[in-house]
């Protein structure tokens, strides 16, 4: 006899099953992130001014707005003061990387 299309509430279930450790791994892993949207909140920035002003006035520009949104996302996920980062840059023209996360 022929199964029957499942219903999503069982699809879902069925993954549950199949992939319950790798669901909840982020309990028992404090460095496994709870979702995987890093990329996602990466770039929300360059998309929220996009829609606010319709768009970068130039090339150059929008690089520049994704070079700093970009320095600033890595001096959080270093857990670095980013005004600080900031203020090294302009006083010493260094950039403080942290050499073991890369």
């Amino acid at each position: 006899k022929k199964k029957g299309k499942q219903t999503p509430a069982q699809n879902l279930w069925n993954r549950f099953v199949k992939y319950d450790d790798r669901i909840l791994a982020f309990l028992e892993h404090p460095d496994i992130p709870f979702d995987n949207n890093q990329a996602e909140r990466d770039i929300r920035m360059a998309k929220v001014k996009q829609k606010v002003s319709g768009t970068f006035r130039s090339k150059k520009g929008a690089e520049s707005f994704c070079q700093i949104r970009s320095f600033m996302s890595t001096m959080k996920k270093q857990k670095q003061s980013v005004l600080q980062a900031i203020g090294q840059v302009i006083e010493t023209g260094t950039v403080p990387w942290d050499s073991t996360t890369s």
